[in-house]
């Protein structure tokens, strides 16, 4: 079940220095959300806080609460390992493990959940690729390594290993960045089917990227150089194509700066 994510006045830290401040918003269930916003501004480091990546890096650290619907992500005993199981995240470059198989690329999440036996795992794997639109590209050669797919199916394979332990939040940084148009549209294709089962958060640099796939887009800047990234607005993706409420967002949006 797909879950809605609510922050409220969230501030991250690199040790001393604050990277973002003072985050409010909603996202809800079963909704594409894109971040847009100069290089910078703090949507990477922001999105990585709603799986706690942001901690593997020393000194990070956060103020104020990230709920996933009555959970608190940043509560008192809670698991960050855990976390990340609900939380999925799909990177900017694709990274497939280079030593295993498209098979056992997808089946690893599961293994370390303890699940076990070929059976399960075949049934989960192709369910996985199928979710992912690769099934029928790799199905007849599941034990080829992931590592010789193109950029494109490497990225819908990571996709698909993402979902294969059945997180209830897909977490995409720019996640077409590197690949060619065809690729792109290929996984702007299937962020809208995954919608249906996925509460979906995407950082990306392409306006018309965000105009094609979000249902919600949140618009991120600085305040000045050396300050840290701020949420701007955030509304219905329509509404900020097309009417946003600050100035900023309008300039940032027609290309007067970023």
């Amino acid at each position: 079940m797909a879950k809605r994510i609510d922050v409220s006045d969230l501030n991250v830290y690199y040790g001393s220095f604050k990277a973002v401040e003072g985050v409010t918003m909603t996202v809800e269930p079963r909704s594409v959300t894109a971040f847009i916003g100069p290089s910078g501004c703090g949507k990477s480091t922001f999105l990585r806080t709603l799986n706690r990546m942001h901690e593997v890096i020393p000194g990070g650290r956060v103020e104020g609460k990230v709920m996933l619907d009555d959970q608190d992500l940043y509560g008192s005993g809670v698991d960050p390992v855990a976390v990340r199981r609900t939380v999925g995240m799909v990177f900017q470059r694709p990274n497939p493990f280079p030593t295993m198989s498209i098979y056992d690329n997808v089946a690893a999440g599961l293994k370390l959940n303890g699940i076990k036996g070929k059976k399960k795992l075949d049934e989960v794997v192709e369910k996985s690729l199928h979710g992912a639109n690769l099934w029928n590209e790799v199905k007849d050669r599941l034990n080829k390594p992931g590592a010789g797919l193109s950029g494109g199916q490497q990225q819908r394979l990571c996709i698909a290993r993402a979902i294969a332990v059945e997180p209830q939040v897909l977490l995409m940084d720019e996640p077409c960045s590197a690949l060619d148009p065809i690729s792109t549209l290929a996984i702007e294709d299937l962020i809208s089917e995954l919608k249906s089962k996925y509460t979906i958060v995407i950082v990306t640099h392409n306006m018309q990227q965000a105009a094609r796939v979000s249902d919600q887009t949140a618009f991120f800047n600085l305040a000045a150089t050396g300050k840290p990234g701020k949420l701007i607005e955030i509304a219905d993706t329509q509404k900020i194509f097309s009417n946003p409420s600050v100035k900023a967002t309008e300039d940032y949006i027609s290309g007067r700066f970023g």
